[in-house]
């Protein structure tokens, strides 16, 4: 049985070891902004009226709030992120996040543009995952028609086809430079249209290795009832189950429309029952052999993971665990998992600064409302700079 490495998320010289001074002084800078709400709300808001009134502010945008959550506008400008971040043993996967017009021809765009950033992470060794969200592909109205149990049009069905064409041209391109991929989730009424896709393809591609990894909210309390029955299909048809577990991002929605339209609340009670879920599905996943990327920016989940793995005699290296952060957040998991060893992937977002907005504008929410993300963030940097002063 291994021997799981000491790991303390406190431990600061690592967390920060690949940020210069001025780079802290910019992070501090960021953090104090996101942690009072009304600047935040308000920096937000005038810079998306700057891009509205074509002001030059992609200069001060790429300085400040993009520089520090987004790898760069292209791939080959976040490749040089994701090369910095592979020096301190972190990974990462390209992110496209940008937001199409809905139409078939942006469809087709979005698709290309993360063929693209598959073959240009095989030609890295520190780049090892795809990246896709379905609605990214293809028309969301069919999915939810489909979920509704309602007929679809001709012209439907086609766009239909086509939608799944572009999934299984991405699937296939991981599976055959040899990455894995991840399939994002997305709203509850239509999910279940994505989760066929999505085992679908882990049919098809995940016979030998886990190539194909869908996405489970744990905020939902259906998704760890979910997840299990996931598993049971995968061992009866004889394919690896890939499971990325988030906590989830589409709450307020989900809640607004349960209430117009009067059905179930589909989500959890309170985040107490979320954490549970949360924590449960790694379990579950470590007990039953499953490929798991951990998505969590919750110190206790992670640190709880890596005592499971020790429990299970699963090694640090091994490519059935992976740890999972967004680019500038909780580093200071990020870096000491990577330091003690741990196989840990930094989602890197980029596309051109105004059309992130949409991306800058949920992170900042995130940040406020995550109870003390900000702040805990704030306080960590506040202290690796009282550290050097002291040097």
């Amino acid at each position: 049985m291994p021997v799981k490495p000491t790991i303390s998320f406190e431990n600061l010289e690592v967390a920060f070891a690949s940020k210069s001074n001025a780079e802290l002084r910019k992070m501090y800078l960021i953090f104090a902004t996101l942690n009072n709400n009304l600047i935040s709300d308000l920096g937000i808001g005038l810079a998306n009226l700057a891009f509205k009134l074509k002001l030059p502010v992609n200069g001060i945008m790429k300085k400040t709030m993009f520089g520090h959550f987004c790898g760069g506008e292209t791939i080959q400008e976040s490749i040089q992120a994701c090369k910095h971040l592979a020096e301190f043993g972190v990974e990462s996967i390209l992110d496209l996040s940008v937001e199409g017009k809905g139409d078939e021809e942006s469809f087709d765009r979005t698709c290309e543009e993360i063929y693209q950033t598959l073959v240009e992470s095989a030609k890295t060794e520190y780049m090892p995952f795809g990246v896709f969200k379905v609605t990214g592909l293809g028309d969301y109205h069919i999915m939810e028609k489909i979920q509704a149990g309602e007929k679809l049009s001709k012209p439907e069905e086609e766009a239909f086809g086509r939608l799944k064409g572009r999934v299984d041209r991405l699937c296939k391109a991981a599976h055959d430079l040899g990455l894995k991929i991840l399939s994002d989730a997305e709203e509850s009424w239509f999910q279940n249209v994505i989760d066929d896709i999505t085992y679908e393809a882990m049919e098809k591609y995940n016979r030998d290795r886990c190539v194909v990894y869908n996405t489970y909210q744990m905020y939902r309390h259906d998704s760890l009832g979910r997840l299990k029955a996931a598993h049971e299909v995968a061992q009866e048809k004889g394919y690896i189950l890939g499971v990325k577990p988030v906590r989830g991002a589409y709450m307020e929605k989900e809640r607004e429309r349960a209430k117009e339209m009067g059905y179930q609340d589909p989500i959890q009670p309170n985040k107490a029952a979320t954490d549970r879920d949360y924590n449960a599905a790694i379990q579950y996943c470590v007990e039953n052999g499953i490929y798991l990327v951990c998505a969590t920016h919750n110190e206790k989940s992670a640190l709880q993971l890596t005592e499971l793995m020790n429990i299970h005699g699963i090694s640090p290296e091994s490519d059935q665990v992976y740890f999972s952060q967004l680019y500038g957040m909780s580093d200071n998991i990020s870096f000491n998992l990577a330091k003690a060893g741990y196989k840990v992937v930094k989602y890197v977002p980029y596309g051109p600064v105004e059309k992130v907005m949409p991306y800058l504008t949920r992170r900042a929410a995130e940040n406020t409302s995550i109870a003390g993300q900000s702040s805990r963030e704030f306080e960590l940097v506040k202290r690796e700079m009282r550290r050097r002063k002291k040097q």
